[in-house]
C-alpha cells in the first residue's frame, strides 16, 4: 500500500525467520525460575516474614536461607530496585551458607524477572555456583537473556562459561547466534560460530539458518550464501527454513533470478516448498514487476495442493494493485468473496481500497469503503486513513474533515498517519486555518506533525511570507516534529 506510514508490512511480519518458519529459537524468559520456584529451599515461607523481622535482617546478619529468601522477597518489591551491588552482596552471603542451587535460581531471578543488569563480578559467582552444583542448566539462563535482548550479559556469561570449562551446547550457542543476528551484529555472531567449532560443538541447521537470517537482514547476500553453501561442507542438509530465508533475501534485494533458482532447487534436494515459501516468492516477483510470473506461481501452489492463506492474499492483492493491476485485485477480491469458508479480513479490502485511490478510482474506493458494513466487516483506523487520504488527493476536503468526525464517532481513534494525511490535503488546499486547528487537535492527543508534513510546511512558508497562520504553526509545532522524526 503507498499511502505514508501503511506497508503491507502493517499486516505481516518484517522478520523473515518468524515470517517464514513462524518459530522462535528462544526460550521465553517466564521459563526461568521465578522467586516463587525457589522459595522451597527455605523451609520458612517468605510470606510468613514479618515487616518487623525483615527489618532486623541484613546483608551481614541473616542466619539461614530463609533469612536469605526474606531479604531477597523484600530487595524484589522495593522500587526503585536496589543496585546490582546489593544483588550481588546477598548473592555471596548465599554462597557463603553453601546454597549453591538457591543462589543460581537467585541470579536467574535477577537477570531474567527483575531485569538488573549484573556485572562481570555477579557473573563469576553465579558461574562458580554452576560449578560447584554440577549444574548443567546454564544454557537456559542464555537463552532468557537472549530473548530480552540482553546479548551482552549473555555473551558475558557464556565467556565465562568456556573460561570455567563449562561449555554450551548447540541450543545455546544457537540462541546467542540468534540473538546477535537480529541485533545486527552479525560478525560477532559469525564468531560464535567460530567459537563452536572450536570447541568442537558442530553447528545445526539452526545455528546456519540463524546466521544466514543475519546477513539477509543487512543485505549481505554473498555471505548469506557462503553460508548456505557452507552447510553441505558440514553434513548439515539445508531444511525449508534455510532456502525460505535465503529466498526471501534475494527478493528483498531485488536479486528475483537468484530468489527463483533457489525455489526451484528445492524440490530437486527433496525439500517440498510450503505456503510462506510460495508466498515469498510472490512477493519477489512483485516487487521485481513480474506481475505474470507471479499469477503462474500462484496458479501452482494451488495445483500442488496448497492452500492460499491470509498472507499470500494480502500480498496477491497488494502485488497487483502496486503494479497496476488494479482490475485483476478487483477479480480476486470478488473470487474471495464467493469462495466458500474464506474468512474475508478488513485488511483485503483496505489494500485494494488504496490500490484503487492510486489508480485515480475513488468513486470505486468509496464504494468498497461503504459496503463494508454489509459484509459484517468493521472500519478501523487503515480503511478510514485510506479514505480520507483520497478525498484530500481529489480536494474533497469537506468529505476527508466528515470522515474524520465519522470514524471518531464510531469509536475508531484516529492516529499520526490520519492527522498528517488530513493536515497535508487542508495545507495543498490553500485552507490554512483548517490545518492550523486540525494541528491544534492533534498536537493536544499527543500526535507529531512528520517528516513530509513539515517539509510541506516549509515549502509553503516561502511562498506565504505574508499567512501569519504557516508561521505560527512552524513555531508552535516545528520543535516536536524535529524530535519526533530526529
Amino acid at each position: 500500500m503507498k499511502i505514508k506510514g501503511f506497508s503491507l508490512g502493517h499486516f505481516l511480519s518484517s522478520s523473515p525467520i518468524t515470517y517464514v518458519s513462524g518459530k522462535s529459537l528462544l526460550l521465553p524468559h517466564s521459563s526461568l525460575p521465578s522467586l516463587s520456584f525457589f522459595r522451597h529451599f527455605g523451609s520458612k515461607s517468605v510470606s510468613n516474614c514479618n515487616s518487623r523481622e525483615k527489618m532486623k535482617l541484613g546483608l551481614g546478619n541473616f542466619r539461614n536461607l530463609d533469612d536469605a529468601l526474606c531479604l531477597y522477597d523484600d530487595m524484589s518489591r522495593t522500587r526503585p530496585l536496589p543496585s546490582v551491588k546489593l544483588f550481588t552482596q546477598l548473592l555471596s552471603r548465599v554462597v557463603n551458607l553453601k546454597e549453591y542451587s538457591a543462589a543460581i535460581h537467585l541470579f536467574e531471578d535477577i537477570c531474567c524477572n527483575l531485569g538488573i543488569s549484573v556485572d562481570a563480578y555477579t557473573m563469576t559467582i553465579a558461574m562458580n555456583c554452576y560449578c560447584l552444583s554440577n549444574r548443567v542448566d546454564y544454557g537456559a539462563l542464555v537463552c532468557g537473556l537472549c530473548n530480552l535482548s540482553r546479548w551482552g550479559e549473555a555473551k558475558m556469561l557464556l565467556k565465562m562459561m568456556i573460561d570455567h570449562k563449562i561449555y554450551p551446547n548447540v541450543i545455546t550457542f544457537s540462541s546467542l547466534v540468534d540473538a546477535l543476528c537480529k541485533e545486527g551484529l552479525v560478525d560477532e555472531a559469525e564468531d560464535v560460530v567460530r567459537i563452536m567449532k572450536q570447541k568442537n560443538v558442530n553447528p545445526n541447521v539452526v545455528s546456519y539458518n540463524s546466521l544466514m537470517d543475519g546477513y539477509c537482514l543487512q543485505g549481505r547476500m554473498n555471505e548469506a550464501r557462503n553460508v548456505f553453501d557452507s552447510m553441505a561442507s558440514k553434513n548439515v542438509a539445508p531444511d525449508i527454513w534455510s532456502y525460505s530465508i535465503l529466498i526471501n533475501g534475494y527478493c528483498k534485494k531485488k536479486k528475483i533470478d537468484d530468489a527463483m533458482r533457489m525455489f526451484r532447487e528445492m524440490p530437486r534436494k527433496g525439500v517440498k516448498p510450503d505456503v510462506a515459501t510460495y508466498t515469498t516468492v510472490l512477493q519477489g516477483l512483485f516487487l521485481g514487476g513480474r506481475c505474470s510470473k507471479a499469477l503462474e506461481i500462484f496458479e501452482e501452489m494451488q495445483a500442488v495442493g496448497l492452500k492460499p492463506n491470509f498472507y499470500t492474499y494480502c500480498n496477491m492483492l497488494d502485488g497487483l494493485c502496486g503494479n497496476g493491476q488494479v482490475e485483476r485485485a478487483l477479480l480476486l477480491l470478488d473470487e474471495l468473496e464467493h469462495k466458500e469458508g474464506e474468512h474475508l479480513h478488513i485488511a483485503y479490502y483496505s489494500i485494494v481500497m488504496d490500490g484503487l485511490i492510486e489508480a485515480k478510482k475513488l468513486d470505486l474506493a468509496r464504494a468498497i469503503f461503504s459496503d463494508l458494513a454489509s459484509k459484517g466487516l468493521e472500519a478501523n483506523v487503515v480503511p478510514y486513513t485510506i479514505m480520507i487520504k483520497g478525498c484530500c488527493q481529489n480536494g474533497l476536503l469537506e468529505e476527508a474533515k466528515d470522515l474524520l468526525r465519522k470514524m471518531e464517532q464510531a469509536s475508531v481513534l484516529p492516529d499520526r498517519i490520519t492527522y498528517n494525511c488530513i493536515v497535508q490535503g487542508n495545507l495543498k488546499g490553500g485552507k490554512y486555518e483548517d490545518a492550523a486547528k486540525l494541528f491544534e487537535e492533534m498536537d493536544a492527543k499527543g500526535f507529531s506533525l512528520d517528516a513530509s508534513t513539515f517539509e510541506l510546511l516549509l515549502g509553503l512558508l516561502g511562498t506565504t511570507e505574508q499567512n501569519p497562520t504557516i508561521l505560527k504553526m512552524i513555531q508552535k509545532l516545528a520543535p516536536n516534529a524535529l524530535k519526533q522524526d530526529s
